[in-house]
């Protein structure tokens, strides 16, 4: 279910659920072998902008034994993500959150525990609305806070990776190819080295965990 409030899904948000089974060692597709898994048997995995909840509800989903937290910072999609994954019958906590930092009257602080080995998934708002290619009229109909960040459509990503703390291992995040070569470099700053990129998504591991 969406609405006004989240963005419509796209197919190529499948491709970071892809990489996040991958990491599990779950074939994505049937007749595709499955790989060694990477993380724990029960990961912990933070949606970081849940929108309409589609990749968190997934995941849980797909990973029963996972505990995963969605969080977003528009109070309107959260009400549609909870429906969702009730509807769905995915277990998920959501919360109320700017990037990691939960609402204070949502929680008794505003302050997330990130356990060491901590997964990240994010399709945060990455759309520049000065590229020359947008049809805004299309998009129009999509909330513009899901949508257009500043600094090139870089901005909550910038953030983003100097925020995550140092427990988390995996990050996998959703945006444009023109963007890739500078999220790199962004997340190599942060001490996250590239792992693979499929169509949209791409996967960063810390080079050194918090142990």
């Amino acid at each position: 279910m969406v609405s006004p409030d989240v963005l419509i899904p796209r197919p190529e948000t499948e491709q970071l659920i892809d990489l996040v089974l991958s990491l599990y060692g779950k074939a994505y597709l049937p007749g595709v072998k499955s790989s060694e898994r990477r993380i724990p048997e029960k990961p912990v995995i933070f949606d970081i902008g849940t929108g309409s909840g589609c990749i968190a509800i997934t995941l849980k989903l797909e990973i029963p034994g996972a505990e995963v937290v969605a969080l977003d910072i528009s109070p309107e999609a959260l009400k549609i993500a909870q429906k969702n994954a009730e509807n769905l019958g995915a277990e998920v906590e959501f919360f109320e959150s700017d990037l990691l930092s939960v609402k204070e009257d949502t929680r008794s602080d505003n302050e997330i525990a990130v356990p060491n080995r901590a997964i990240v998934v994010a399709n945060l708002p990455y759309v520049d609305p000065d590229w020359d290619w947008l049809d805004k009229k299309a998009l129009s109909v999509e909330p513009g806070l899901a949508l257009y960040a500043k600094d090139g459509g870089l901005a909550l990503y910038e953030r983003l990776f100097y925020e995550l703390p140092k427990t988390v291992e995996f990050v996998i995040i959703e945006a444009d190819p023109c963007q890739h070569e500078k999220i790199v470099k962004l997340a190599e700053q942060s001490g996250f080295e590239h792992e693979k990129t499929a169509g949209f998504a791409m996967q960063f591991r810390r080079r050194k965990l918090a142990y």
